[in-house]
Formats: structure tokens, sequence, C-alpha cells
């Protein structure tokens, strides 16, 4: 590093944020992180640096759809065309527990068809996103712990349904880092505010507060980021402020070396100075070309989701893309309508990122996911009078996820659930498998994947999960 320039030896803009980039914000992590998650010590120094994994990955970046509040698989990527036979009556067989009293069998008001040539069958419901059947490979067989969304919502984030664990874009980042300083390496967006659990859904847990995700909510028409540009401090001015920051918390942390709070935030204020080079460029969607917003659609979910490619062409590892705020897919009445207003609301920009990054290169080393907490019962919800709603209770016995891009065999189908669409019966896959899954493709044993805390080596798959090779190239 170069030697700090005194007022007669001005250095420009970007050495000066690089500079900053380095400082105090990396004093004191090679002890913390000293893990099989990072490659060296030389890389333990910068906590956000790129680092490499366990073996050759086929993906180097993700984007998440969550649709919170659980979709409906047998509305969606699970057919089951045996409901028909038992419309209006009580299904055969052991009748599973459900959280709300449910009664006869319910089947799907949408339409399925074959598409591609591997004949995968989607519903009506996401008729754009089906032109990529033979790049999307469906999971039929998931299941979860149970029938709540706050326990389910942390199980599918952080591999826990009970106690505060790292989520999953934050373990991601902490095993490989990120490819660009000047913007976070993990970000979420979520549409309105935030979803159950709030930021417990991209906490960074016992992992250092520097892999915890960045929230943003993108129906925000105008500051995207808040106080990213001073409203009153220019350059200078900030470089002095900066300076004397730096050198206050240096001396605040030399009593506190294993604190990683006081990291984290040292990192953040750095961060955030050197943010104000790249993060209003990445997040203006107006420089792109017009046929590309259209293709993306004007609805704000074609807005972040367009954003979310911006982000990950500039190096960030993980992008989470929520449906709004609270659970707008818990469709437990009216699901018909419910489902044609959500889905046509995500349909067209999902159908749009796959075209886009296949065009530019970029779907074969992106990992896309598609799923909620867990997915809906085939019978019909029944109220206080025993009235069908005509809507689908929670179902974390059975339900879907979908995945394409770098790693995935398309066009495939893994595991099933009963005739019914009620439990998962074949090749019955769990949340860490899932997890499992998703590190692999992004170069990583997930057994080996560990950060010491409390006394023993954790990992984001508990002591569990298998890799699901059969949707894997």
């Amino acid at each position: 590093m170069r030697n700090p320039p005194d007022r007669h030896n001005p250095f420009s803009r970007r050495e000066f944020l690089q500079r900053c980039g380095m400082g105090m914000g990396s004093l004191g992590l090679a002890g913390l992180l000293g893990s099989p998650g990072l490659s060296n010590a030389a890389d333990a120094a910068n906590s956000l640096a790129a680092r490499l994994p366990h073996f050759a990955p086929k993906a180097k970046r993700v984007i998440h759809f969550f649709l919170n509040g659980g979709p409906s698989h047998v509305d969606t990527f699970d057919p089951k065309p045996a409901l028909a036979k038992y419309a209006g009556q009580s299904l055969p067989g052991e009748y599973l527990r459900t959280e709300r009293k449910t009664g006869a069998a319910f089947p799907s008001p949408f339409k399925f068809q074959r598409y591609g040539q591997s004949g995968l069958e989607v519903s009506e419901l996401f008729a754009k996103t089906a032109e990529h059947a033979d790049d999307i490979a469906v999971i039929r067989s998931m299941y979860a712990q149970v029938p709540n969304h706050e326990p389910s919502l942390m199980l599918m984030n952080c591999g826990d349904s009970v106690q505060a664990r790292p989520s999953v874009g934050a373990w991601v980042l902490y095993g490989l880092g990120t490819e660009n300083q000047n913007l976070p390496g993990f970000i979420t967006m979520c549409p309105g505010g935030y979803p159950v659990k709030d930021a417990e859904n991209w906490q960074s847990g016992f992992l250092p507060g520097v892999y915890q995700g960045t929230f943003i909510d993108p129906q925000q028409t105008g500051k995207l980021i808040e106080n990213i540009v001073s409203p009153h401090a220019g350059e200078a001015v900030q470089k002095r402020q900066l300076d004397l920051l730096r050198a206050l918390n240096a001396e605040h942390q030399r009593t506190r070396i294993d604190d990683s709070r006081l990291d984290a935030r040292i990192q953040s204020f750095e961060l955030a100075f050197r943010m104000q080079m790249d993060a209003t460029d990445a997040f203006d969607i107006g420089k792109e070309p017009q046929p590309i917003r259209e293709m993306y659609g004007t609805h704000v979910h074609g807005r972040q989701t367009l954003i979310a490619r911006r982000l990950l062409e500039r190096g960030v590892r993980f992008v989470q893309l929520w449906h709004g705020a609270g659970q707008p897919w818990d469709h437990h009445e009216n699901i018909e309508a419910g489902l044609r207003a959500q889905a046509g609301q995500i349909d067209q920009p999902i159908a749009a990122l796959l075209t886009d990054l296949k065009q530019r290169g970029m779907l074969d080393e992106t990992l896309v996911v598609w799923g909620g907490e867990f997915g809906r019962t085939p019978t019909v919800e029944l109220g206080d009078a025993g009235k069908s709603k005509l809507g689908r209770d929670h179902n974390p016995y059975g339900f879907s996820v979908w995945m394409a891009g770098g790693g995935i065999k398309g066009g495939t189908v893994h595991g099933a659930t009963d005739e019914f669409g009620f439990r998962a019966v074949e090749k019955r896959a769990s949340v860490h498998d899932l997890h499992a899954t998703i590190l692999h493709c992004l170069g990583f044993d997930h057994e080996k994947l560990t950060y010491r805390h409390a006394g023993r080596d954790f990992r984001l798959t508990d002591v569990e999960g298998e890799v699901i090779r059969s949707v894997l190239v």
C-alpha cells in the first residue's frame, strides 16, 4: 500500500476508496475467520475478499426467488389429476393433520401442460417461465418440519427452525467472499417492507456481522439506499471524517479484538462510503435499453428482478427476492384469485431473467432457486362454520422447489408426492438436502464449510443433508 499522501500530493478518489477498503475494517479478523471456509490466512485479513471454494464450482452466484407465505405446489409445478376424481369428497387413506380444519379434495382450478423437449408439466400460472422448462429441475418431494410460517422460514433460510443460525446467503458470502468491494455481497429485496421474521431471514447469526444481508425495498421510487450520499459534506470533508472515525475505532478496538460486531460496524461505514461509486449505477435501470426493461415488465417485481441481474453481473454473490411484506402467498381463502394475481406479477420477470442471463452468457454460472417455506394442502380449508373458504392450508409434508442455471440438469424432476400431493413419498428431499445441493453447485462440500462457535464446528446443514445428485449435470 502506498504511504498516505500529504495535502501537497493529493491522491485520486479511486485510490482513496481502495485504501478505505483495506483499512481498519480488516484488523482482528485473522483469528476469527481462520476456518475451513477461508482458503488461507491472507484472505482472512479481508473478510469480504473473493475466495476459492473446495472444488471447481458450476455456479459463482445465486438468485433466490422467495415466495413467502407458501406457494401451492399442486397449482404450480406438481399436477395432481387424481384430485378431480375425489372433488368434494374426503380423500382415502390416512388423513394428515393440518394446522387449520380442512375438508374435501380441492382440484386445481388451473390447467397444466407439458413444455419443452423434456415434457415438464407446469401450470398455466407460470406459462412464460415454462418456456424455459428444459433449463429447470423441479424437486417435487421437499418436506419441512412444522406447519407454521415462522419456524419454516427459519428452516428454509437458516437451516434451523428453532435456534438462531446464519442464513444461506451469509454462509455463501462467508465461503466465497464478494467480487465487488464497493457493493454488499448479499442483498435481499422485498417490496413494501419486511416479510414475517423480518431481518432474521437474512441474518449472519454467529458469523461476523459483515456477512448479514443488506435489505432494500424496491418499491421506493426515490432513494433505494438511504444515507449513501452526504447532503452536506463533499469528498474532502468525508475523507477527514472517515480518517477520524477510523482512528477512534482503532483505539476502541484495541481492547475489544474479539468483538465481531464492532468490526462489522467499521466495515459497514467503509462500505457505505465506497458504495457511492457503484450503488447509484447498479440500481439505475434507466441505463438499460428500453426492450430489456419492457421484457422484465413495469411492475415492481420486474424492476427488482432487473436490478438483481445488474447486481449479479457486478459481482454480488447472493440476491434474494421476496414477493412482498408479510406473507402474500398465504392463500387460506379464494386461492384462485390470489394465485392468478401473485403469479401474474412474477411469471414474466422470472422468464425475462432466464432469457437475459442466457443472452449474456451468465446462466451457466448463476444458480436460480424458486420456492417458499412449505406448500399447501390438496384439501380445501374450512371456516368456523365448516363452510369452504376455497383456499388451502399450510402443508409441510410435501411441496416443490425448482432450480435452474449453474450446475443444474434442466428438464428433470426429482421425487414425487403421493397421488394427491399431500406427502412426499418418493426420493424425499429435506431442506438440508436442498442447502447441500446449493452449496455443491457453488463448489462447497457442505460438511466442510464450517465455522467454530461455542466450542463446536457449525455448518449450514447442521449434521444432516445429502446432495440431490439427480438434478445436477
